[in-house]
């Protein structure tokens, strides 16, 4: 059974950080490109940051910079540092595992989401 968890929200100061994690269970981690995304209040999800199989990374604009994406292979997980958080990155963030086959076929697997509040 494959299992995404996700951790390390909570309520932060603006300018604060958090580091969320991102543990995975039932795959084979090291194949899968790791993507967070989020979903604040009446908003559409949207991708903020990926890593991909090789370590390469990919952010959003609006994160570049204070955002960090990670994984550890040996322990099939995916981090993310946030850093100079704002107001508006409050959201739910999820972790997602996307393995490609090729010819269009994909495997994807969601986490079940954190919270994340930034608020003074």
């Amino acid at each position: 059974q494959v299992q995404l968890m996700e951790s390390g929200g909570g309520l932060v100061q603006p300018g604060g950080s958090l580091r969320l994690s991102c543990a995975s269970s039932g795959i084979a981690f090291n194949h899968f490109q790791m993507n967070w995304f989020r979903q604040g209040p009446k908003k559409q999800r949207e991708l903020v940051a990926s890593i991909n199989k090789d370590d390469s990374t990919d952010y959003v604009d609006f994160v570049e910079g204070r955002f960090t994406v990670s994984r550890d292979n040996a322990k099939n997980t995916v981090y993310l540092q946030m850093n100079s958080l704002k107001p508006e990155d409050t959201a739910v963030y999820y972790c997602q595992a996307v393995r490609d086959y090729g010819r269009n076929v994909y495997e994807r697997h969601w986490g079940q989401g954190t919270q994340v509040t930034v608020s003074s």
